[in-house]
Order: structure tokens, then C-alpha cells, then sequence
């Protein structure tokens, strides 16, 4: 399972230690700091649009350009997690995370867009090595019978990432000097070219202070021993070259790699526009005002993930995603139909149902895979985040064309092709 460079220690023996403590909550605390980049672009997006004067669909780039990172990258990090080991993996990660936030200072200097592109490229390249090694990282840190808990109180830890990240968009980025496209216009080039780079400028300090915190943390992972708990009957049988060509052509598999993307889409198209949506639909509300909807949002997925957990107890997991994307297919036509404040609530209700797709979809596309095709098969899922990028895209360009209300129709559509993925599935898996 590992390779000779892996520089963390297996065993099969049970009980805690402190530095086994230390290793968890080490590893545990990275699902909060992707939390924080990937809302932070959510941020991104109404700002730079305002400081550049953007269409919808150039903003929505800041999306794009982090998303091709995680699509070009998880492969890549898959192998190289094969080669140097879960550690080595995360501690590569950070540094590229580290460094892509540091290259917002220059970026931010320059007042060019797209070199802000280029790090949010880089910051997105870390977190792919971060996601597809912290993962089964997390559940290889104790005995087998608690890995499922311990999985469920990372992930806690995501959504409150990205409350943060929002919380510091807000009140550290978001300047509160708002300027109507007009107004811009009729500056002199010179005050224009000032109040762009003010404007960039508010993503300089918050950046540095982010970047220095990851690489900090990637020296302290680095210098930590880790313990891994060996699972009996772990190595897979199945020959590594047959394993793409099975599961490419498995339609369960694939079924589940489109509503991964299809979902993704939605997601980042919903929370990429959400503060856009507010300020369209609600005339006179700053970009300040319009981030605690999003926040709103954030806590609301964060307390669907607990209630979903709870849900799945009682409902079949196929079934409970059914349910919740054909609400949110509900929600969506609403923000479409009636755009204003009864919208923006349906958007942000959208965020709780929301909470649950992506492990489930995640689940139902593994589950009775053996190992090797569980390893193949989580990069090929972690790929299918780039509907981020092409379906944030499409939705920019549909606002320009049709105004961002109707735009909403592109989620929508999203969550019924989920909708129709666990209608097909429902019968044919158990319980996840």
C-alpha cells in the first residue's frame, strides 16, 4: 500500500498515543483550510468583478481557473501519493497551497486579473494533493471501528472552513467602497488605475497571512511521526492496468462521475453568484451586506451535513439524495421566478439540501470496489470537480445574456440530472 520512501510508520497495534493525537488533529485541521480557499473564491468573484469592471462570465474565471487546477492535478497526485506516501503527498500539497496564496502579493502589485488566475491555478493544484490523500489519510489514524467517526468529524470541519473564509472576505477584503459601472467610466484613467489597485490591494494581507500559516503547518506535518492502523485484506487482487478500462466502461461508476460533476456545477454556481444574485435583485445592497446570505448559506450546509448523517440512519442514501435534489430543483425555480428577498431564501435554503450530494454521490460510485478501483476511481471523481469551472462559466455567461435570475435555470438543471443519477441508482445499491 505504501512505497519505501513512505516515511510513516505501520501498524497494526490499537490505543492512542499523544503523538497519534497530534497526527489526527494535524491532518483533520486541512479539511477546514480548503474550506477557507474554496469560499474565499466565492468572495473573489464579486470582488475583482467591481475592482476590474467584469462581465459575469470573466469573473466567474476566478472558478474556472481553480477548478482546472483540481481536474489537470488529481491524477498527478494520486500517483504521486502512490510513490511518496499519504505524508509526503499532504506536505507537497500545503506548499503549493502555501505558495499560490503568497503569489496573490505580486499579483495584487501587478493589478493584473490574470495573474490572480495563475494563483488561485497553483493554491487549487495543492488542494487536489490535499484531498486525495487526507481522506483515507483520516481513516487509516486509528482502529477500523472508528475510521467512519472520524471521517464524519473532518468533514465538520470543511463547511466551518468555509465560514471562515467567507468571515474574512467580508470584513478584510470587501472594502464597502462600492462604485456603480458608470461612475467607473466617467473617472479620469489615472483615479480609475487607483482605485483598482486599492482595491486588489485588500487581498494582499489576508493572502499572506494564509499562505504563511499552510507552509508553517506543511513543516509541522513534516516533522510529525505518523502511525497508520494496517486493515487486514486491504490489497487488492485485481491487476492495477485493468482497473480504468473496468470501471470506464461500468455505468454505474460513470453515472456517478456526471452527477459529481453535474453537482459540483451547481454548487459553485450557486455560491459563486449568490452575493451577485443579491445585489441584482436586492437594488441598493453593498457586497458586504449581500456576503451574510452567503454566510447563511454556509451554515446551513454545514447543519445539513449533520442532519443528512442522521437522515441516512433511517432513509437509504439514494433515496435521501432523490429528495434533496428534487427540493432543490423546487428552490432554484423560485430564485428563477421570483427573484428578490423569497429568492435569495430559496437560495440559501438550497445550500442545506445541498449538503449531502457529494459523499453520497462519492459513495454510490465506490461502493464494492476493491481497493485498487477505490484509488482509481476517487481521482477520476476528484476530476469531476471541474464542472466547477465549465458550468460556473456557463451560468456567468448566461447571466450577461438573460440577467443572473434566470441564469439560476443552470443549477436547476443540474440537480435534475442528480435527481434523475439517484432515481436510476435507488434501487440498485444499499445502504452506503
Amino acid at each position: 500500500m505504501h512505497s519505501n520512501s513512505e516515511t510513516i510508520a505501520v501498524t497494526s497495534a490499537s490505543g492512542k498515543s499523544a503523538s497519534g493525537r497530534l497526527a489526527l488533529f494535524l491532518v483533520i485541521t486541512l479539511f477546514f483550510m480548503w474550506g477557507v480557499a474554496n469560499n474565499l473564491n466565492d468572495v473573489l468573484v464579486a470582488h475583482f468583478k467591481k475592482a476590474f469592471t467584469l462581465s459575469d462570465l470573466q469573473a466567474g474565471l476566478v472558478q474556472s481557473a481553480f477548478y482546472f487546477g483540481y481536474f489537470l492535478v488529481a491524477v498527478p497526485a494520486g500517483l504521486f501519493m502512490r510513490r511518496f506516501g499519504y505524508k509526503g503527498a499532504i506536505v507537497f500539497g500545503l506548499l503549493l497551497y502555501g505558495a499560490g496564496a503568497l503569489l496573490f502579493w505580486p499579483a495584487a502589485a501587478s493589478a493584473n486579473y490574470n495573474n490572480f488566475l495563475l494563483a488561485l491555478f497553483v493554491i487549487a493544484a495543492g488542494l487536489a494533493f490535499l484531498e486525495t490523500s487526507a481522506n483515507p489519510l483520516v481513516t487509516l489514524l486509528g482502529p477500523a471501528e472508528s475510521a467512519t467517526a472520524r471521517l464524519n468529524l473532518a468533514q465538520a470541519f470543511n463547511p466551518l472552513g468555509s465560514i471562515t473564509g467567507i468571515l474574512i472576505g467580508q470584513f478584510f477584503i470587501f472594502s464597502g467602497n462600492e462604485k456603480a459601472p458608470e461612475n467607473l467610466a466617467a473617472m479620469p484613467p489615472a483615479q480609475h488605475h487607483a482605485y483598482v489597485l486599492s482595491e486588489v490591494a485588500a487581498v494582499q494581507w489576508p493572502y499572506l497571512v494564509i499562505g504563511l500559516v499552510v507552509i508553517g503547518w506543511a513543516i509541522l506535518i513534516a516533522m510529525t511521526r505518523f502511525t497508520l492502523y494496517t486493515r487486514p485484506g486491504e490489497t487488492s487482487a485485481a491487476a492495477p492496468t485493468r482497473v480504468p478500462l473496468h470501471l470506464l466502461r461500468d455505468a454505474r461508476f460513470m453515472g456517478a462521475v456526471a452527477a459529481q460533476f453535474f453537482y459540483v456545477g451547481a454548487q459553485v454556481s450557486v455560491w459563486s453568484y449568490l452575493i451577485r444574485y443579491v445585489q441584482a435583485t436586492m437594488p441598493g445592497s453593498t457586497a458586504r451586506y449581500a456576503a451574510n446570505f452567503l454566510t447563511a448559506s454556509l451554515v446551513c450546509f454545514m447543519l445539513g451535513r449533520f442532519a443528512g448523517a442522521a437522515l441516512m440512519k433511517y432513509i437509504r442514501p439514494a433515496q435521501l439524495l432523490k429528495a434533496f435534489a428534487l427540493t432543490n430543483v423546487v428552490l432554484t425555480l423560485v430564485a428563477v421566478l421570483l427573484p428578490g428577498l423569497i429568492g435569495v431564501y430559496a437560495l440559501v435554503a438550497c445550500s442545506f439540501f445541498m449538503s449531502v450530494m457529494y459523499p453520497t454521490i462519492f459513495a454510490l460510485g465506490v461502493e464494492g470496489r476493491d481497493d485498487s478501483q477505490r484509488k482509481f476511481g476517487a481521482s477520476v471523481l476528484v476530476m469531476a470537480i471541474i464542472g466547477g469551472a465549465v458550468l460556473t462559466a456557463a451560468m456567468g455567461a448566461a447571466s450577461d445574456m438573460a440577467g443572473i435570475a434566470h441564469a439560476m435555470l443552470v443549477p436547476a438543471a443540474c440537480f435534475v440530472l442528480i435527481l434523475l443519477f439517484a432515481a436510476r441508482h435507488g434501487r440498485q445499491v444499499g445502504r452506503v
